[in-house]
């Protein structure tokens, strides 16, 4: 039997993409030969997953779960390389599988919730379907009233967390922020770097206008407290209603906003964007 050292699996999986176990039992079998364990591994269902791996997946589907009480949710993000994916049947009921696994396992650490069947589950489903899947991301907040939404096109998905209120409330307040996309859920949650740097762009473009000092100061300061209004959850328009704020509308009904999570898929992944003739002549030279 041949010596197998660690170098070895490392190196192998780094070429693969594959699992430690994997690679050490394909080594084993190909008596320490690594390129006959590549071989042995690109004829595996294993070996095509991994094949994609590097390939982006920058689309997919959102989903969430309450919980029955609406004192608990989850939010979770499954990518994709295309839309028509997105849209399958087995795509979605694997994400709805991996909302379920966060809801009963509290796991929101990836690596750790797919360590295991659903890590099976994913290659298989690479293996049936033929685009690089990936769980990029999940999120699980505890309050007094949880409420979530998820746009019709399962790319935009939020969970708020209410002190107070109802379901329906919730459900509103999530829309909106679906919508609308706050950064911050009152002003004084904004980060200080962030209204620093605001602050040093309208005080570069107010000192332009050759106003006197005291006029530029009122006016940095209006254009932050509009910046902070923009951005701030309960200081914009009810999308429902442009006449009430959010924070108003928080207040009638005796509620406050504690905090929430809003996801968008793909957001901050970048495209690989590879023109046809490329893509063509890549495949050809893999093919020699």
């Amino acid at each position: 039997m041949a010596d197998i050292k660690a170098t070895m699996v490392k190196e192998l999986r780094e070429r693969t993409g594959l699992g430690m176990m994997e690679c050490k039992k394909a080594l084993v079998e190909a008596g320490g030969d690594i390129e006959a364990a590549i071989e042995t591994l690109r004829k595996s269902s294993g070996m095509k997953a991994a094949k994609k791996a590097g390939r982006t997946a920058a689309d997919g589907a959102l989903a969430i779960h309450l919980a029955d009480d609406q004192k608990s949710g989850v939010l979770v993000e499954v990518n994709s390389e295309t839309d028509f994916v997105a849209r399958d049947e087995n795509f979605l009921a694997f994400v709805g599988d991996v909302v379920k696994a966060v809801a009963a396992t509290g796991q929101t650490d990836v690596a750790a919730l797919m360590a295991g069947d659903l890590e099976a589950q994913r290659e298989a489903l690479v293996q049936k379907i033929g685009e690089n899947i990936s769980v990029r991301r999940a999120e699980c907040i505890d309050g007094d009233m949880i409420g979530g939404y998820v746009h019709a096109n399962g790319k935009i998905g939020v969970l708020v967390n209410l002190k107070g209120g109802d379901a329906e409330l919730a459900k509103d307040i999530a829309m909106h922020i679906a919508a609308v996309n706050p950064q911050v859920a009152k002003p004084e949650d904004m980060p200080a770097e962030l209204v620093a740097k605001e602050r040093a762009i309208y005080e570069a473009q107010a000192a332009e206008s050759g106003k006197p000092a005291e006029i530029v100061t009122k006016m940095v300061e209006g254009r932050v407290r509009k910046f902070l209004a923009e951005s701030s959850l309960v200081e914009q328009p009810f999308v429902k209603d442009g006449d009430t704020k959010v924070g108003q509308l928080l207040k009638n009904a005796g509620a406050d906003i504690e905090g929430f999570v809003r996801f968008e898929v793909g957001e901050g992944i970048e495209k690989e964007e590879v023109d046809f003739a490329t893509e063509v002549a890549a495949q050809v030279q893999q093919s020699k």
